[in-house]
């Protein structure tokens, strides 16, 4: 994808061949600026995306404070991109980290990356004023830092394994895997916000799960990070690739990016929302309550004029808001094409299988609870597999949505 412009560049020298290729690439106007003139660079360009080219302007407090009062909560967003040195702290949150002898090359493909993320905020927005002029009901949109609902995996076995872990986990939902092997099934099954390797692991092994993400378009935007040095054998290509020496500080360089993964998923589920007039839920992925019990009612008329059979299923979780919401969006993914679901009040989920009996409904699922218990934890001193209680109905003759949904019994399908 060609850049946009206006970009504005923060370095006391501007290297003059980075400046070259972001034009060739198709930023238009570059405007160059040292991080004294900032505030006045970024009131004339108003531009689409920032680059802190130099060390010092990425480690300086005054240009985080400044970007946080004319930059942060910009609709539609405007990424920035911090050049920074290896290990130095980046104030300003929201910077996605670079090294700071990022080639020319890597610093194009990553901000044609997070443009592509303001491209789809920028539709969403359109979106939302049209379907106002319309008149038509809006989806509510998530609010809050991303963080919230995002998900990262941490695999690891070593002695900085459980640091890097407890890092993570106070920033974001926590996904363990203790093998490769389990990292890749997870990154499969999961929707994942960013994949975390640390220490204990045989270096080939990694490489060939990088390759592995390097071959799989799914992953082209997915933030890794890697505890150590980068190595000097040559690297599968993968775009957001970041590495640190030490588990907090490899933690502080992958949040922001696992932050505009996680904002770009939520963009992704409003405009699914928009696509399907409002019957999604853009926090789950799900129908909506009432959405889906009038849509429960009708599949049931149509069972009942053609004599299929027709069930329902509550799965129940242990945990808190986090491990409701993760479970929800990854039900959203495990359901068939016929099948529709919600997140009921409570956060319990209910699943309705079309044209399918109870012996039936009892195989579909428990093989979705075989993937949910499998795949989450519950977040803890010691976290346990999120393991959720299973309760099924089948449809009778002269049901309506509330007593099918009513006759949901408390007995457990245990996961297997």
């Amino acid at each position: 994808m060609s850049l946009q412009g206006p970009l504005v560049v923060v370095a006391e020298h501007p290297d003059a061949g980075l400046l070259d290729t972001l034009g060739a690439d198709g930023a238009f106007p570059v405007v160059t600026t040292r991080a004294d003139d900032i505030a006045d660079a970024i009131a004339a360009a108003r531009p689409s995306a920032i680059l802190l080219a130099d060390p010092d302007a990425a480690a300086d407090q005054r240009v985080a404070v400044l970007l946080s009062e004319t930059v942060t909560g910009c609709m539609p967003i405007v990424p920035v991109i911090a050049c920074a040195a290896p290990d130095s702290d980046i104030p300003y949150r929201e910077a996605l980290p670079l090294p700071r002898d990022a080639s020319a090359k890597l610093i194009s493909e990553w901000l044609s990356s997070a443009l592509r993320v303001r491209q789809l905020h920028a539709a969403v927005l359109r979106r939302a004023e049209l379907a106002r002029e319309k008149g038509q009901i809006l989806p509510p949109a998530p609010s809050g830092d991303p963080l919230d609902d995002a998900s990262i995996i941490v695999a690891g076995r070593g002695r900085d394994y459980p640091e890097l872990a407890t890092a993570i986990g106070e920033r974001a939902g926590l996904i363990g895997a203790l093998s490769i092997e389990t990292a890749a099934r997870y990154l499969k099954s999961r929707e994942a916000d960013g994949l975390v390797i640390a220490d204990g692991f045989n270096p080939w092994n990694v490489n060939a799960l990088l390759t592995v993400l390097s071959e799989d378009t799914r992953f082209r935007d997915l933030p890794v990070g890697i505890l150590g040095s980068a190595p000097s054998y040559p690297l599968p290509e993968l775009q957001h690739v970041v590495y640190a020496n030490d588990p907090r500080h490899l933690a502080a360089r992958v949040m922001p990016l696992a932050r505009l993964h996680a904002f770009e998923a939520r963009l992704r589920r409003l405009m699914d929302s928009f696509d399907k007039d409002g019957v999604i839920d853009p926090t789950t992925g799900l129908h909506f309550p009432d959405i889906f019990q009038r849509d429960l009612d009708r599949a049931l008329r149509d069972a009942g004029e053609r004599a299929t059979g027709l069930s329902i299923a509550r799965f129940v979780f242990a945990g808190g808001v986090r491990v409701k919401a993760d479970a929800a969006r990854l039900i959203s993914r495990l359901i068939r094409g016929a099948d529709f679901a919600c997140q009921d009040h409570d956060g319990s989920v209910l699943v309705m299988f079309a044209e399918t009996d109870l012996k039936h409904a009892h195989v579909v699922a428990r093989r979705i609870a075989s993937v949910l218990k499998h795949t989450m934890l519950v977040p803890g001193p010691s976290p346990q597999a999120a393991a959720p209680a299973v309760t099924l109905a089948a449809r009778r003759a002269g049901d309506n949505a509330e007593t099918l949904i009513a006759r949901v019994s408390p007995t457990a399908i245990a996961a297997e």
